[in-house]
């Protein structure tokens, strides 16, 4: 049996076929840049309202 990208479990004893494969890659890539954009959008969110909470003070 050939997994898909549905059926395949990283533990499996099979080696995963190139397309699955490609297609793990790809969709931890996109996670991870969702990821990393949503970080850095609240990090600079927060640098925001500390520069005005900061700014109020002075």
């Amino acid at each position: 049996m050939n997994p898909t990208i549905d059926t395949y479990r990283l533990t499996s004893m099979e080696e995963p076929s190139d397309a699955v494969l490609s297609q793990l890659m790809r969709e931890a890539a996109e996670d991870a840049r969702r990821t990393n954009d949503e970080a850095t959008n609240r990090f600079f969110e927060q640098m925001l309202q500390d520069a005005q909470k900061i700014s109020t003070v002075w």
